[in-house]
């Protein structure tokens, strides 16, 4: 049974990542809570009274407005809407979240209406509604394309009968396709995006009019609306993840107050707040368990399958469900603070946070496109002009590597892999910040652990009890726990704790003091107590035999509390605690080390505790460090190749921040949380090596879909320049790419956790 906390002692908040905090959205303007002091990918700074001040006056001239964004159908068009929104000389910030389909606002002055204008201008919708755009599919969605594929179809019938007219029919055809495409041309030229995929297919549809291969231009602008469709079913399978995450969420919440239920939206739910949930039912926010026990599933967020039993003031994150009862609990997070909220903000985060392999393919696609329409410039030009070589076959060639130059599918190919692949480790409980630290994670070959609260429970329990007298086990506890009723001390707490599990009466205690540095000591019945360390007992107590085991038992890790009754001298036993190993701790370490990952604990504890840790885990260790000392152990480590560090505590953040990469547990400090680079939910050392795994195959992915996203562009350039290939294939190789890249990429949202 689980302790009671004192009633005017706080609860402890559930710990939110700092950068995961994400604000309700909302179509008015909303004033950023905290603004961070660094930029891009700079590793956050502490804040100093000076730049505090600075903060709080940006804050209150800035304001922040989000919407959804409506007919993204690749990381291209993302690109598209982020640049229409930043001609906007007010617009301080601006950042398309393609992941989640957002779009962010930073700005001094209410610019809703000339954003809404500027994205309807470039082709897109906007909501201001705070769920995820659900695309509704029906026939008339594709209608264009039965009707081009219908116009296709009469034009190949009416040039079999007559050449002359299946010309006409052909050129009827491609004009009617090419409507849309030209109109959206125009928008993103005026919106600041000249070399997009529909001006490369308007100036290729036109030109092949032009030379008379009518056929060919209605082919391809049907391959391109085809491909269109493909792009836009692969783009909304890519975004399933973080949609069932948002829908999680209840809109509604039943609230108790003065004893009445209420139905209250979500979003209002404040720390405090009493709500119900019924045998069923989602929770809506993180809360503390106010019934004895219950059974959650929180499957959804973790991916355990089996249902966890909760008993009163544990804290239960948002999206679980109770399995089996009606169950109240207390609200701890505030609105868009909660777990499903912190794992959504760290998706979004991996567009602000690109890995570098993202940012060059970024650089690289931005001069890709201008070089290729160079080329198709200069193949269509340089023959005739230089070598009399016919001006129709060079111009068809010259419109066949203009299609070649959208960057489409490269564009995709490493934002595809990196949303899948957080998408598919926030399931399992791992959280990654971004691109660069999943890349980061992919190479890592050593990892560095904390022992307490990191490798163990950090809650000692007693493993030993001896006695020494003629005393039961009960009895010693009973006393014992007398005399350390209210005491704060971890060992203190334990050891009431196992008095509390056999359900024993304590009697009363009086004269209860500490004796800095030794013990604490109480009088029960006329009887002093002592409850103290091995070589704090009085003089003369331990007898050699005892002192003898003693040792043994402090050998083995484990730390000794003795009972002394004071009166008669007399050492009635001793309990031996010990911080117990997380259950999942030799498995996930014997896994690491299957995947040719080694690992040494960093801990402040001593050798001997360290070593008993160690044996049970098969782990190298260094003991005695303080934060500094561990700082250091990780940068000689680092000199040997890339490493995390995994840890929970204040003392461990410097080292996260020195490793290559840093990762915290979930029930560790803001502090820890802050500096990592990643974070286990649910404090499951199982979710690690799957964290790492689930990094090198995303890393593979990203590889593969370069390769193919090239790698076909490059064959059909050579093919185009040969004239083996001609337009319609040319669509092919840019929109069957992108199709096939994101497919790719999708296959890592099956991965799940072992």
């Amino acid at each position: 049974m689980r302790i009671a906390p004192q009633p005017n002692s706080p609860q402890r908040q559930v710990p939110s990542l700092s950068t995961a905090r994400l604000k309700p959205i909302a179509p008015s303007a909303v004033q950023p809570t905290k603004m961070s002091c660094c930029q891009g990918e700079t590793a956050c700074c502490t804040a100093t009274p000076h730049a505090e001040a600075t903060t709080s006056k940006m804050q209150a001239a800035s304001q922040r407005f989000q919407w959804r964004v409506e007919g993204m159908d690749c990381a291209a068009c993302a690109r598209k809407v982020e640049t229409a929104v930043r001609q906007l000389t007010e617009a301080k910030q601006v950042q398309v979240v393609f992941a989640s389909e957002k779009l962010v606002v930073d700005a001094d002055s209410d610019i809703r209406s000339q954003v809404e204008r500027a994205v309807n201008n470039a082709g897109y919708r906007l909501h201001s509604n705070t769920q995820p755009v659900v695309p509704t599919h029906t026939w008339r969605d594709y209608l264009p394309l039965l009707a081009l594929t219908a116009m296709m179809l009469c034009s190949w019938a009416v040039r079999a009968f007559s050449p002359t007219a299946g010309q006409v029919a052909f050129i009827l055809t491609t004009l009617v396709g090419l409507w849309p495409v030209a109109r959206q041309a125009l928008k993103s030229i005026k919106t600041g995006s000249p070399f997009s995929i529909e001006t490369l297919m308007t100036v290729a549809a036109l030109g092949a009019l032009f030379i008379g291969a009518t056929a060919e231009a209605a082919m391809v602008l049907l391959l391109f609306m085809l491909g269109e469709h493909l792009e836009g079913y692969a783009a909304q399978r890519a975004r399933s993840g973080v949609s069932a995450l948002m829908a999680l969420k209840p809109d509604t919440a039943t609230r108790l107050r003065d004893g009445q239920r209420e139905t209250v939206p979500a979003e209002s739910l404040r720390p405090g707040d009493i709500i119900e949930i019924a045998a069923g039912g989602r929770l809506p926010a993180d809360g503390t368990l106010n019934d004895d026990i219950a059974s959650f599933d929180e499957s959804a967020l973790t991916g355990e399958s089996v249902p966890v039993v909760h008993r009163q003031y544990d804290v239960v994150p948002a999206g679980s469900t109770s399995v089996e009862n009606r169950v109240t609990l207390t609200v701890v997070s505030r609105p868009g603070e909660n777990a499903i909220d912190r794992i959504l903000n760290l998706i979004e985060q991996a567009e602000s946070r690109k890995a570098p392999v993202e940012r060059f393919i970024d650089r690289f696609s931005r001069v890709y496109t201008p070089l290729v329409i160079l080329l198709a410039l200069l193949t269509t030009l340089l023959p005739p002009l230089l070598f009399a070589a016919p001006w129709q076959e060079w111009i068809y060639k010259g419109l066949t590597l203009l299609l070649i130059g959208c960057p489409c599918a490269l564009v995709i190919s490493t934002p595809a892999a990196i949303t899948s692949a957080l998408a598919a480790g926030a399931r399992f409980g791992a959280l990654i910040k971004g691109g660069a630290a999943l890349e980061q994670l992919g190479t890592v070959r050593h990892i560095a652990f904390d022992k307490t609260g990191t490798l163990t429970l950090g809650k000692p329990s007693i493993v030993h009890t001896e006695t020494c007298a003629e005393i039961s086990e009960n009895e010693l506890l009973r006393l014992a726990a007398t005399v350390e009723q209210g005491a704060t001390h971890p060992l203190a707490q334990a050891i009431v704790t196992a008095a509390q599990q056999k359900q024993l009466a304590l009697p009363e205690a009086l004269n209860q003091r500490v004796v800095p540095g030794k013990g604490i000591q109480a009088q029960i019945n006329s009887e002093d107590y002592f409850l103290c360390a091995p070589d704090a007992a009085p003089d003369g107590v331990l007898t050699p035999q005892q002192r003898a085991a003693i040792t043994d038992q402090e050998t083995a890790g484990r730390t000794l509390i003795l009972v002394v009754a004071l009166t008669s001298r007399q050492l009635l036993g001793y309990f031996a605690l010990q911080d117990t190993l997380r259950p999942d701790a030799r498995d996930a370490i014997a896994r690491l080390q299957a995947m040719g990952i080694r690992g040494t604990m960093l801990t402040g504890d001593n050798p001997r505790a360290a070593a008993a840790i160690a044996r049970d885990t098969g782990l190298e260790f260094q003991a005695g460090l303080l934060p500094a000392d561990k700082v250091a152990a990780v940068a000689r480590l680092r000199e040997q190749g890339a490493i995390a560090m995994v840890g929970d505590g204040i003392n461990d953040a410097p080292a996260m921040k020195a490793a290559t990469t840093g990762i915290a547990m979930g029930n560790g400090t803001d502090v820890a949380l802050e500096a990592a680079d990643a974070a286990i939910t649910h404090s499951n050392l199982g979710a690690l090596p799957d964290m790492i795994r689930l990094a090198r195959s995303a890393h593979n992915n990203i590889r593969q879909n370069i390769t193919l996203a090239l790698g076909l562009k490059g064959i059909f350039l050579v093919t185009s320049l040969l004239g083996i290939t001609g337009l319609w294939l040319a669509v092919l190789a840019d929109s069957g790419a992108t199709a096939l890249v994101t497919l790719n990429a999708l296959r890592l949202l099956r991965q799940r956790a072992r």
